[in-house]
């Protein structure tokens, strides 16, 4: 059989645990030309490729969304995505997750029941769902927390990764954060500005962040600062062709300070001026800017 489809992200299996944010998902790969099926019984997933590569096939791009909702059939997921593979079939895996606080914060808001809960409390099928997800998880390409991101954060990180307007440039998403509200799981670099002096202990400059030019002139006012964000830059420079290389075109950055709202947001600010360049492409976001400052 000649195949249409090549590239391993024109094939996109979508899974995780639910809530995360599947649906969603599935209408930003719409929106970028996937033909997307939900809910399919692993079982079908071989037959799914095996129509849609045919050289008469309109399908470019496919898009299978296959998790616990399928029940028993779900066991075999594993065993079918190994058989693909050993069939030389290309394809990426996307894994959605996020934390348990979020997981029941969304089922208690659309009030329906988690596929593996049951008998058991909402956080007994999530916890078992984590379990049943390991391994596939560990085998995943992409993993995205959508524990703290907007439907708009979530649909510019997919579209960093599968758009095609972007495949010949790095995407770098820096997140600045506190870490007194938890770290970013889903970063490959990160960065704790804490040794910097800190906004927060400067009476007219506690209510700002480091949006503020007020703020963002304090922290760097010193040398040390400087030097340390410049050098942080060029080591991320340094990388950035040998990840392309390596076909992925992706960064995460984290920077923490204690709160998110002052050291971080300016650090970042400034990271984003450093590193962005002719083949990078560079989005900021600051997660816990509007957290109280007092919590």
């Amino acid at each position: 059989m000649e195949e249409k489809i090549k590239n391993s992200k024109d094939i996109v299996i979508i899974t995780g645990l639910s809530g995360a944010g599947r649906s969603h998902t599935s209408g930003v790969f719409e929106d970028l030309g996937y033909f997307v099926i939900d809910n399919v019984p692993p079982q079908i997933i071989p037959s799914l490729i095996t129509i849609t590569s045919n050289l008469n096939s309109t399908v470019k791009k496919l898009a299978i969304v296959t998790d616990m909702r399928s029940g028993e059939y779900f066991n075999q997921l594993n065993g079918v995505l190994d058989s693909i593979n050993n069939d030389g079939i290309d394809f990426t895996i996307l894994f959605l997750e996020a934390n348990n606080k979020q997981l029941i914060k969304r089922y208690e808001t659309s009030r329906r029941p988690h596929p593996l809960q049951n008998n058991n409390s909402l956080l007994g099928g999530i916890l078992k769902e984590r379990e049943k997800l390991y391994t596939l998880k560990l085998k995943s390409d992409y993993i995205i927390d959508t524990s703290n991101l907007t439907i708009h954060d979530l649909s510019r990180k997919i579209n960093q990764i599968f758009s095609d307007k972007q495949t010949n440039k790095m995407n770098i998403q820096i997140i600045s954060f506190g870490f007194k509200h938890g770290t970013p799981i889903d970063s490959n670099f990160v960065i704790d500005v804490r040794f910097l002096p800190n906004p927060y202990w400067i009476d007219n400059l506690r209510d700002k962040t480091g949006n503020d030019k007020e703020v963002f002139d304090f922290v760097f006012k010193q040398r040390t600062t400087n030097e340390f964000i410049e050098n942080f830059a060029k080591l991320i420079l340094s990388v950035v062709d040998k990840f392309i290389h390596e076909n992925k075109k992706y960064i995460t950055l984290a920077v923490g300070c204690t709160g998110g709202r002052h050291r971080s947001v300016a650090v970042a600010a400034k990271l984003k001026k450093l590193l962005t360049k002719p083949h990078i492409d560079v989005s900021i976001s600051a997660r816990d800017i509007h957290k109280d400052v007092k919590s």
